[in-house]
């Protein structure tokens, strides 16, 4: 369990010129016990006002993270539980509303055990209303960033936290829809924690917090700077030159080890980056699919790195959460293709590995910012396609792209071992066989 910090101290964390919005007033017809009148609910808040000096379980106002102004929500367990009720949303539509009006990115620093019981249903239907205020908030292209406390449960981790676009957590934070209190007795305590949301998906990065105010504000920058110019692609890293004089030959450049996969390049084409993690759907690919956002020569451009392995089904949904982030945010896209083609195992198929690239394939040919696409490697079949921008893709001289591995291909065509390579001419793969059919628009050099 981590350090449980009140809301007060969570925002000197992050920022040193705090504003707080002014409180919203007491809605007409409030009673001492509440709408339930449910007796020594007056008292149980009067009490936690006078424990945490706070008059609500949220306080929401703006401030300076390393740079750039935001608007920030943060929780107080202490009161309450950091629980929701008519008050707290009274508070949390406040500021997503002035966050708009004064386009301001939205930081919800949660903290909270769920919806506030001694309301009942009018405390539920909060999450709601606060869902209606993320949406708006998402529609006026602009980012909202959670950071997970200790601990984030209930309705507020479904729609604050697992509602924003990017989660941050901090270790060892309790997070889970259930709380400790409601789970199934021999649940697995483990399962309920930041550091199994990360490997599940559900969270970006964990971040200590001495690290949050410089990992929060590095976010902020890099999305809160649109632009409507493509990328330009990376030049090629690889010692090859010259194009492949034969097939045979393309493959054996894009299949050598020392040729440079994606991490290589993304360090070469970005002065820093951060890390999206996860599909958000219960998987991650960290070792086949890179995504993220970087800066390149003062500009923001969103990345999707495929690693030069079989692509997983959380891959691509990753992919394709990163791009509809780019496209809302108004930031052009880089994607890097290396793969020998999408994981076919059975796993593969249980976890929808074709609705995933399905899926991506659309996002691609409906996104409004610009996608730039460089080929780096293996160009494998339809797993590589899907993340190949349609009509701006380049290929290095040690790459190739394909319908089908040559050898795939032989085995289809019922040819023998030594007929592979001619094979291979004859898919016309090589990148200058590519630029010649107008499939891609040229061959970068380094």
């Amino acid at each position: 369990m981590t350090e449980r910090l009140t809301a007060r101290q969570v925002i000197s964390l992050v920022t040193e010129d705090f504003t707080e919005l002014p409180p919203v007033g007491v809605p007409p017809g409030d009673r001492p016990d509440g709408p339930l009148d449910w007796r020594g609910y007056g008292d149980a808040r009067a009490l936690a006002a006078a424990r945490t000096g706070e008059q609500e379980s949220v306080v929401c106002g703006t401030g300076s993270v390393e740079g750039t102004r935001a608007m920030l929500i943060a929780f107080e367990f202490g009161y309450l539980g950091g629980s929701l009720g008519v008050r707290t949303g009274d508070r949390l539509e406040a500021a997503y509303t002035h966050a708009r009006a004064h386009r301001l990115p939205v930081v919800p620093l949660v903290a909270t055990g769920g919806s506030r019981m001694q309301e009942g249903m009018l405390a539920l239907t909060q999450l709601q209303r606060v869902a209606r205020q993320s949406a708006l908030t998402r529609e006026a292209g602009l980012p909202q960033i959670a950071v997970l406390r200790d601990p984030t449960t209930g309705g507020g981790w479904a729609t604050l936290g697992a509602g924003a676009d990017v989660t941050l957590a901090l270790p060892g934070a309790q997070v889970g829809f259930a709380g400790s209190r409601v789970r199934p007795p021999d649940a697995d305590p483990a399962a309920y924690t930041a550091e199994a949301q990360l490997a599940s998906g559900a969270v970006d990065a964990l971040v200590r917090p001495g690290r949050l105010r410089h990992e929060l504000g590095r976010w902020l920058r890099l999305l809160t700077a649109p632009s409507g110019e493509a990328a330009p692609p990376p030049r090629a890293l690889g010692g090859a030159t010259g194009a492949p004089v034969s097939g045979r030959d393309a493959v054996r450049r894009a299949r050598a080890p020392e040729r440079p996969r994606a991490a290589r390049y993304l360090d070469a084409y970005f002065t820093h980056r951060v890390t999206l993690t996860g599909d958000r759907c219960g998987g991650a690919d960290p070792e086949g699919m890179l995504c993220g956002f970087g800066e390149h020569e003062g500009r923001t451009v969103a990345y999707a790195a495929q690693t030069g392995t079989a692509t997983r089904p959380a891959g691509y949904r990753t992919a394709a959460r990163l791009i509809r982030l780019a496209d809302r945010l108004g930031i052009p896209v880089l994607t890097l293709v290396d793969t020998p083609g999408a994981a076919n195992d059975a796993e593969a198929e249980r976890a929808g590995v074709g609705a995933a690239i399905a899926d991506l394939f659309t996002v691609l040919a409906s996104v409004r910012t610009p996608v730039t696409t460089l080929l780096i490697g293996e160009g494998g079949s339809g797993g590589a396609l899907a993340l190949a921008a349609p009509g701006n893709t380049w290929a290095t001289p040690d790459s190739y792209f394909s319908v089908i591995a040559p050898e795939l291909a032989a085995a289809i065509l019922k040819r023998g071992p030594d007929e592979v390579d001619a094979t291979a001419d004859q898919l016309r793969l090589r990148p200058q066989d590519l630029v010649e059919a107008g499939l891609i628009r040229g061959v970068v050099e380094g």
